[in-house]
């Protein structure tokens, strides 16, 4: 009899200890999960802000050629606006005179790369680099820090994002594009336009393309006459206490 009980006190025992450990394994695992979850969740930049301000911010990438840059500035002199100019670092060593007259007219720079590549395709030290150099030849000129970036082509990734958040940048996306590459007249970019803008939009726009220059005037008017002020991005974003949704969507926290 008292083997008997024996046995079965060290049975239950064993029973016991089992189902603990297959707790303990169930829940590392749950964690496991979360944990990579976690590391696999999808990263995104800035496309707009959730603000009860009627504000949006254009902004304007700088790449190609500099032919139209103070036909630009004069416009947004004219109009007594300021917006971000997302400057390609190669073009700023090219052009750095027209870094300078864009620096003074109190406007906005960040980097664009510093090379123009497809940073998808780039590893996270690579991209580091782009962002880094490309900064780096611009704050030369302007003597003046950089914390605002635009990847190229309007790539993005998980390392893209990372690389910028590692250097303290802010990765800036749009969620309304003038198409003014494709050769559009400022009519058909105020079309596309005009239906899309809401409060915190942010608007691509690129200098050394056939109408952007010439229809500057037209469009800053005509976001202006929907209510709008047009401010830089930095005036736009908030710099801490924030989430950004699936949707892109930067938005205040009450933290």
């Amino acid at each position: 009899m008292f083997l008997v009980f024996n046995k079965e006190k060290i049975q239950t025992y064993i029973v016991s200890i089992l189902t603990v450990a297959i707790l303990i394994g169930i829940a590392n695992i749950e964690r496991l999960k979360i944990v990579e979850t976690s590391s696999n969740a999808k990263e995104l930049p800035i496309y707009n802000v959730q603000t009860e301000e009627n504000k949006v911010s254009l902004t304007m990438n700088c790449a190609w050629n500099a032919d139209d840059i103070d036909s630009i500035l004069e416009t947004l002199k004219k109009n007594n606006v300021h917006i971000t100019f997302f400057v390609v670092g190669e073009w700023a060593e090219k052009y750095p005179e027209a870094v300078k007259k864009i620096y003074r007219a109190g406007h906005e720079i960040g980097t664009h790369s510093d090379t123009h590549p497809h940073v998808n395709q780039l590893t996270l030290e690579e991209n580091i680099k782009e962002i880094e150099n490309g900064a780096k030849r611009i704050e030369e000129i302007t003597n003046s820090k950089i914390n605002l970036y635009r990847a190229p082509y309007g790539e993005y990734n998980n390392t893209v994002i990372q690389a910028a958040k590692q250097n303290e940048y802010f990765t800036i996306q749009w969620n309304i594009d003038t198409l003014d590459y494709e050769g559009l007249t400022g009519e058909q970019m105020w079309k596309r336009i005009e239906n899309k803008l809401e409060k915190g939009s942010i608007i691509l726009s690129h200098n050394g393309t056939e109408h952007t220059a010439d229809s500057l005037d037209m469009l800053i008017k005509n976001i202006q006459s929907k209510g709008y002020q047009i401010v830089k991005v930095s005036e736009l974003i908030y710099k801490d206490n924030y989430t950004i949704n699936n949707n892109g969507t930067q938005i205040k926290t009450n933290e």
